[in-house]
């Protein structure tokens, strides 16, 4: 029972020490006063108040205003009968504790004033048990002012932050339908369109395999080739679905330079920092797609690779001194830069052009900012 009882102390982020020393104090004070009757009235509201505390916890609605005021009632009667002012710092943690906003505001300034009422009263009465522990009453009476405000900021927080990880995790569906829907499109255009030619044609030479065999052996040719190039697309698409790091991109960019006999400048700091994985692998595909188009359309001798990180983004600049002259027309005409621009747009990145002795482009996506 005592394990479970510390436990849940410790769940309140203030000292279990803090809390048992506070529940104690009050019995200390009760007892130096001379009078019999005094002690029995100050032990029985000490029990009274810790019930009626259980109770304020477990309470909604408008009972929580009831049980509330009662203990800040007895609080102050502690504090005037016996310089005990220590239950102002339970109470300004049951009111943190508080969800609803009106009663957190209205409760607040009611323990706020009743209670910087009390002590002034003992101050200007300079009662000697008080004047001793004035320090201590500081303390209180601070935590009264700050504890309770200090406590909701963090739940509305928590809050914020829950609804921010939904939002997160929504958006990362949404991604995912998004790439399924365009995966089905790939599909559809891609396969769709050959598997029925194949059929078409697999039915064709059957006809034909008796009236005209040579005419079925070129229809079956016809079949196996649309089957071969179908089969390459697929596994072009699975090897673009698989995640890319751009470390290994590279090092393909490198192989595909030397190849083409391109001249290659690499500037990149690996890794990269505050990145998904869903943002690097775009931004490997449009790398990929980007060097493609410099080897087979630029005409260029030399091309140069570069990543700036700044705090809000992450920049990739490809740049070669080939023809240029590339314009918004051209994101229509196939050459890879539409998808580019469509892939970007799934993590708020952007595609710039710019021919300037040759091609430029920037492609930018912002950083995730940095969990604290």
């Amino acid at each position: 029972m005592f394990k479970r009882y510390w436990k849940l102390l410790k769940t309140t982020g203030i000292s279990p020490y803090i809390w048992t020393i506070l529940s104690i104090l009050p019995f200390y004070f009760i007892l130096q006063s001379p009078a019999m009757y005094e002690k029995i009235i100050g032990v029985a509201l000490t029990i009274i108040f810790f019930v009626f505390y259980r109770l304020a916890f477990i309470s909604k609605g408008w009972t929580v205003y009831l049980w509330t005021i009662i203990l800040i009632c007895i609080s102050v009667v502690l504090t005037n009968l016996f310089s005990f002012v220590y239950f102002a710092f339970f109470l300004a943690y049951l009111i943190g504790k508080i969800q609803d906003k009106i009663a957190f505001f209205v409760l607040y300034f009611i323990n706020l004033f009743i209670t910087s009422a009390a002590i002034n009263l003992e101050l200007f009465l300079w009662k000697e048990q008080f004047v001793w522990q004035l320090p201590f009453v500081l303390i209180v009476w601070l935590s009264i002012i700050f504890l309770p405000l200090s406590m909701r900021n963090k739940k509305v927080q928590g809050q914020l932050e829950e609804k921010l990880e939904d939002a997160n995790k929504r958006i990362a569906e949404l991604v995912k339908a998004e790439e399924r829907q365009r995966i089905a499109r790939d599909l559809h255009d891609t396969l769709g369109q050959k598997l029925s030619l194949i059929g078409l044609k697999a039915d064709l030479a059957s006809k034909l395999v008796y009236k005209n065999p040579e005419q079925a052996r070129s229809e079956l040719k016809d079949v196996q080739q649309t089957a071969r190039t179908a089969l390459n697309e697929v596994r072009k698409m699975v090897s673009e679905m698989r995640g890319i790091r751009l470390k290994d991109e590279l090092n393909h960019v490198k192989q595909m330079f030397e190849a083409a006999q391109i001249g290659y400048i690499c500037e990149v700091d690996l890794p990269l920092k505050n990145v998904s994985l869903l943002s690097e692998n775009i931004l490997s595909m449009c790398l990929k797609e980007a060097v493609n188009n410099v080897v087979k359309h630029s005409g260029a001798t030399t091309c140069s690779v570069t990543i700036e990180q700044s705090l809000k983004e992450i920049t990739l600049i490809i740049r070669d001194n080939g023809r240029g002259q590339v314009t918004e027309d051209d994101f229509s005409k196939g050459s890879g830069l539409n998808g580019m621009r469509e892939r970007l747009e799934f993590v708020n990145g952007s595609l710039e052009i710019a021919n300037e002795n040759g091609l430029t482009l920037y492609i930018k996506i912002p950083r995730m900012k940095k969990e604290s």
